[in-house]
């Protein structure tokens, strides 16, 4: 067990009703809570949440929760929330998104992302008048705008990319020329644009940019997307834009990952450690609190055993609590020098 502050002990899986064990926890103390409630009249989690009559019943429950959930984050801080649907009479709740849209509307977050979790080895059955269903929602809440964010590490190559072995040829760019030559651009606007294309040809030759697109008004669409501000403008003003392209790979809102299977798992529904993981990264510096109001089976304290976060976590259900503990104690912390005592 260790401590982020002097009265915060974390390292520790807590048996309880969670409602009542988060309210000990003081404003503003939590870098990210990362959880996955009961589904909707999915399984018998051994009492809690999870058995109400209606789905509305089941959301005021989970929303009394998320608000305690905000109090405790930091201003910086983030949550996840997994939230599973459920079949009613052939008929899709959509129990994932009716919390999303209630959970904005408190009005005390925003919705940054849904990140879809593929599942690699879903169920095998098949049904025969509907599609098995193999994905989940995460959906990443934040109390700020500046919420703590690193995206290099979200999804990270285990291995360094390699150097592109690929030959740049001497037509690179070169239908541009004659695009701009058929534009409308003023004799001066095409001066510019010939300019800065033969510089960024430069630059893909001798390895500088990995490769770029050129876009000329009056040929070529407004751009969209997040730099529909910029680029506009300088179609706009100059008559052109460019777009450099590094071989970055694009970070998308997807994990895909198989469904986890732990020997000896007293838990009914175990989401892998390494989801958990991913979202660490993205959210978390190192030494951060985590806080799993759902531990379950313990994923979220492992994940933070292993990258050098602190965590708390809570559960209902004393048997799942003692197999969390269990399993948290079989894995090897992370280096001392990963630890930063100092954040807050």
């Amino acid at each position: 067990m260790s401590h982020v502050n002097d009265n915060l002990q974390t390292g520790q899986v807590l048996c309880g009703d969670n409602l009542e064990l988060i309210q000990q926890l003081p404003d503003g103390c939590v870098q990210l809570v990362i959880t996955s409630p009961p589904y909707f009249q999915q399984r018998d989690y051994g009492g809690g949440m999870g058995n109400e009559k209606s789905v509305d019943a089941y959301l005021t429950t989970l929303l009394h929760l998320f608000r305690e959930c905000v109090r405790v984050l930091k201003d910086d801080g983030s949550l996840v929330f997994n939230v599973g649907d459920k079949y009613q009479e052939s008929n899709l709740l959509l129990v994932p998104y009716r919390f999303a849209l209630a959970a904005t509307e408190t009005g005390l977050v925003k919705l940054v992302n849904e990140i879809t979790w593929v599942k690699s080895n879903p169920t095998p059955r098949q049904f025969r008048r509907r599609l098995v269903s193999s994905t989940e929602p995460f959906f990443h809440f934040a109390k700020s705008d500046d919420y703590f964010y690193e995206l290099n590490g979200f999804l990270a190559e285990t291995q360094p990319p390699k150097p592109s072995r690929k030959k740049v040829g001497t037509k690179v760019g070169q239908r541009y020329f004659a695009l701009i030559a058929q534009s409308d651009l003023s004799e001066a606007e095409k001066t510019d644009a010939r300019r800065a294309l033969t510089e960024v040809i430069q630059e893909v030759q001798c390895g500088k940019t990995h490769s770029f697109r050129m876009k000329i008004r009056g040929i070529h669409a407004e751009p969209f997307g997040g730099q529909i501000g910029g680029r506009t403008l300088q179609m706009k003003n100059k008559g052109f834009t460019i777009i450099r392209m590094h071989g970055n790979k694009i970070k998308r809102d997807v994990i895909e990952t198989p469904v986890a299977a732990v020997k000896g798992n007293k838990h009914p529904a175990i989401y892998p450690v390494e989801i958990v993981e991913e979202f660490l990264r993205l959210l978390t510096p190192v030494g951060a609190l985590v806080l799993d109001p759902f531990m379950g089976s313990g994923s979220t304290a492992v994940a933070c055993k292993k990258l050098g976060r602190h965590y708390i976590g809570y559960d209902i259900n004393p048997e799942y609590c003692e197999y969390a503990r269990q399993r948290v104690a079989m894995i090897s912390s992370a280096p001392p020098r990963l630890f930063d005592e100092s954040y807050p």
